[in-house]
């Protein structure tokens, strides 16, 4: 089944007792909260006012969106993540698999990735949370080829990945993506851009592909959020036109 939900980076300028109002009302069903401003990595009495926020709303916890850079954040800051998240309730821990682009990676920068990524999958592991890699340019999951290379090579039962649109890809290239990560696919990140990511577009312009995208998805079985990730000029009134397009498309999916 697929769950509606928010990435809550889309506003930071919010609150985060006004982005669950906003997505109670929305009436999606999960958020997944940023690390930088609404959670930060460490602050666990936050956490815990965050996750207590979350659940009166009726809404849930769908990730962590964490700022720590497999293989180039200080390795004892994981420690502080993997805490937050447990006080937030989180079932996974969004991480970005190094700083470096595919193309740019030598071998030995590629393999202190996996090694690390081993190593915090097995921390998380500890308290049932998984670890999904942000799908994401100047990382080792730019590419289709790379990000299932390296899901490979780390080889842990709680690795997983997001998924999202490469920025300017064709749409076949894109579906070919999905199902080559499927067997590690977490969570959806939702958004319509033009031909870059400054070119925020509304999300309802985007019915064709998306459609075809959460199709896809869905025919690979369990559960999973597609969450909006920014909206146009960052409103709330963007959000809500976009939130009522995807629980639309989500409704589609999940009564087949």
């Amino acid at each position: 089944m697929i769950r509606a939900g928010l990435v809550s980076v889309t506003f930071r300028k919010l609150s985060p007792q006004e982005i669950t109002d906003l997505v109670a009302r929305s009436g999606l069903e999960g958020i997944e909260w940023g690390g930088d401003i609404h959670a930060p990595h460490g602050d666990l009495q936050r956490a815990r006012e965050v996750r207590k926020m979350t659940l009166d709303k009726g809404l849930a916890v769908a990730a962590y969106g964490s700022y720590y850079h497999v293989g180039e954040s200080e390795p004892a800051l994981f420690q502080s993540v993997l805490e937050s998240a447990v006080e937030l309730g989180a079932p996974t821990i969004r991480v970005w698999a190094g700083k470096k682009g595919s193309a740019d990676a030598p071998a030995e920068y590629r393999q202190a990735i996996v090694s690390e990524s081993r190593r915090i999958a097995e921390l998380a592991a500890g308290m049932n949370i998984s670890i999904s890699c942000e799908f994401h340019r100047k990382t080792l999951t730019d590419t289709n080829e790379s990000a299932k290379k390296l899901l490979e090579e780390v080889a842990r039962p709680n690795i997983r990945t997001y998924w999202q649109p490469p920025t300017g890809s064709p749409i076949e290239y894109c579906l070919e993506g999905l199902k080559a990560i499927s067997p590690w696919l977490s969570n959806v990140h939702v958004h319509y851009w033009g031909a870059t990511p400054s070119e925020q577009l509304p999300l309802a312009e985007g019915a064709g592909v998306w459609r075809r995208y959460l199709e896809a998805i869905s025919s690979f079985g369990g559960n999973r959020y597609a969450m909006i990730e920014f909206v146009k000029g960052g409103t709330p009134e963007a959000f809500r036109q976009d939130a009522a397009a995807l629980k639309s498309w989500v409704a589609e999916r999940n009564d087949e």
